[in-house]
């Protein structure tokens, strides 16, 4: 057999650089012939169900996943007892608990979804979340000295506090006990305080892919039972914990947490809930983002999330909380209103900053584009905005890629990686190390506080960490692809029988369909740098696709060269719910000439 042979439809080099291949090997089809066999299910289900590692006697509880069966013991998670017990003493007592949370979505999500918990105890509380620019991320003494003069004395941080040892000293000094719910990766030495995060490095409870408000639900769960065995239920009905994982759901995706095991049970319990509209700032939030039709995890992250964090970025950093907590409609209209028209200046801004960014993304890496990472620094940029801007040099480079924002002799940034680099454990190893003021995250994504003379040092000290995990990334790289089809069987009820397979995301990849052999009709530019593709089948079925940010890339031009001529196109299938009636959308994510046609 030849080489092009190991490809799927001989396609070794694509347009955007990748080699194409079936996402299931010799045993993994057998495996789906196993589960369409055993359960029913239709082939193209049974292969999505086997190219995710699910097996057919699994294959059932997948399609319909329960918090029952996946939700552990909450105080399997290393200091939730202790944490449990404090919380539950402050709500008999009647203290005030001040919740100091994160300014992106996760945090936003962690705040709303305890301070909702405290409010049906009628426990006072109060919320903080810093101000981006002015405070930066994490507990700070002076915003914690403001909560204690507030009457607070329990302090609960969530999504952040890992790694405050200066501000939780404080916070003893002033009589405040501390609680952290987080999820952030963690030093050997954890500060003065009790630290509920399933990636310390004393945890063994398995749990370390949820994000901060999953850490916070298993916390309520565990709260909740406290309470009811201390009696506090006896004369009320306790709250239905079920309704808060909207909440948990949107934070999940934002942060792009994988969508496995329990994290997929809270994402489609969580859509199902946003599906009955009930929470009033997400309702609104949904409406001022034009979201149609049953909600999908796109819609959180690409819709909702981006909204919310938009506070964060450039405007109120608690907006956010406070929206989802709400109970009034028209203010939560106002302020929905208010997120949309910041998300709409933070886009124009990270479209400026993207293009300068790249500017000095290629000058670094030198015309063969070679180096582990993409590490851009700019002197007028946006703090709120650089993560955007590094998941931006990550899409277009394929590499793990980090953004600064200088000011003065400090730089703050974010950082993006790709499948198979640890980007939190490598900047954990930089603080170790002295070359970061300060730093964390965790795999995907990390934030960094760097002296301006540490910059050489520090991207010499990236490209050595990286180096071998990104090798060996990219050399596991390509295209993986789910199956074959035609433009006439890219219907509705096919696009729905494969969403029972999601929702889709980090680590529960969306799949990958290519349409064999379909000539290009149209190609049609329409936004901004996006196209717009007619496409034919040999039957004369048709399908319109569309490539996002494609116009002045690689993809871009191969469509250019491919028009009027037949191509092997690579999509992804939805279905919009515009004006009540469900039609197939289709995306392109990448082209291959055939071996017969214009070249390959």
């Amino acid at each position: 057999m030849g080489l092009e042979a190991r490809f799927l439809l001989g396609v070794a080099n694509s347009a955007l650089g990748r080699p194409w291949r079936d996402r299931l090997d010799t045993a993994g089809a057998a495996q789906a012939m196993a589960i369409a066999q055993q359960t029913g299910l239709s082939d193209l289900l049974s292969r999505v169900l086997a190219g995710r590692g699910v097996g057919p006697e699994a294959a059932e509880s997948y399609l319909d996943p329960t918090l029952r069966a996946l939700l552990p013991e909450p105080f399997s998670l290393t200091a939730m007892k202790e944490a449990t017990q404090r919380l539950a003493d402050a709500v008999r007592k009647g203290e005030t608990i001040a919740i100091f949370g994160d300014y992106d979505v996760d945090g936003a999500c962690s705040s709303a979804l305890l301070a909702e918990f405290l409010d049906y105890c009628g426990t006072s509380r109060l919320i903080h979340i810093p101000d981006r620019i002015t405070e930066g991320y994490g507990p700070n003494s002076e915003a914690i000295r403001a909560l204690a003069a507030r009457g607070a004395t329990l302090l609960v941080t969530v999504d952040c506090g890992t790694t405050s040892f200066e501000p939780f000293l404080e916070a003893r000094r002033l009589g405040l006990d501390v609680i952290v719910l987080d999820h952030h990766q963690a030093p050997e030495i954890l500060p003065e305080a009790i630290v509920v995060n399933p990636n310390r490095q004393d945890d063994v409870s398995g749990q370390g892919a949820l994000c901060a408000a999953g850490v916070v639900f298993v916390a309520l769960v565990a709260l909740n039972r406290e309470l009811r065995q201390r009696g506090f239920w006896n004369e009320r009905l306790p709250p239905d914990l079920l309704l808060g994982l909207d909440l948990v759901a949107l934070a999940t995706v934002a942060d792009v947490a994988p969508l496995t095991g329990l994290n997929r049970a809270f994402v489609v319990k969580g859509l199902a809930l946003m599906k009955a509209r009930g929470r009033i700032g997400l309702r609104a939030l949904a409406d001022v983002a034009g979201l149609n039709g049953p909600p999908r995890a796109y819609h959180l992250g690409f819709l909702l999330g981006p909204r919310i964090n938009a506070g964060g970025r450039i405007g109120d950093a608690a907006l956010g909380a406070r929206l989802l907590l709400m109970r009034d409609d028209i203010e939560a209209t106002s302020v929905a209103t208010e997120l949309d028209q910041l998300n709409g200046e933070r886009q124009a801004l990270e479209k400026l900053m993207v293009e300068e960014a790249l500017g000095e993304a290629y000058k670094s890496l030198g015309a063969a584009e070679e180096g582990a990472c993409v590490l851009a620094c700019g002197a007028d940029w946006q703090p709120g905005i650089v993560g955007l801007v590094a998941s931006r040099l990550k899409e277009i480079f394929g590499r793990p890629a980090f953004a600064i924002a200088l000011s003065g002799d400090i730089g703050t940034g974010s950082a993006r990686s790709i499948a198979g680099v640890d980007l939190g454990k490598i900047v954990r190893a930089a603080v170790e190390r002295g070359l970061l003021v300060k730093g964390g995250g965790h795999a995907m994504a990390a934030g960094v506080t760097i002296l301006r003379d540490k910059l050489d040092d520090f991207r010499a000290y990236l490209e050595e960490a990286m180096a071998e995990p990104v090798a060996q990334s990219r050399k596991n790289s390509g295209l993986a692809v789910d199956g074959l089809l035609t433009a006439s069987a890219c219907a509705p009820n096919l696009v729905e029988e494969i969403e029972k397979a999601g929702p889709f995301g980090s680590g529960n990849p969306e799949p990958v369909f290519v349409l064999p052999e379909h000539k290009i009709v149209e190609v049609i530019p329409f936004g901004d740098d996006h196209l717009r593709i007619r496409v034919q089948a040999g039957d004369g079925a048709r399908l319109e696709l569309a490539a996002f940010r494609a116009a002045r890339g690689p993809l871009g031009a191969a469509l250019a060269q491919a028009r009027g001529e037949r191509a092997h196109l690579a999509c992804t299938l939805s279905l919009d719910h515009w004006g009540g009636r469900a039609r197939v959308k289709a995306r392109l994510v990448d082209l291959a000439f055939c071996l017969k046609g214009v070249r390959q």
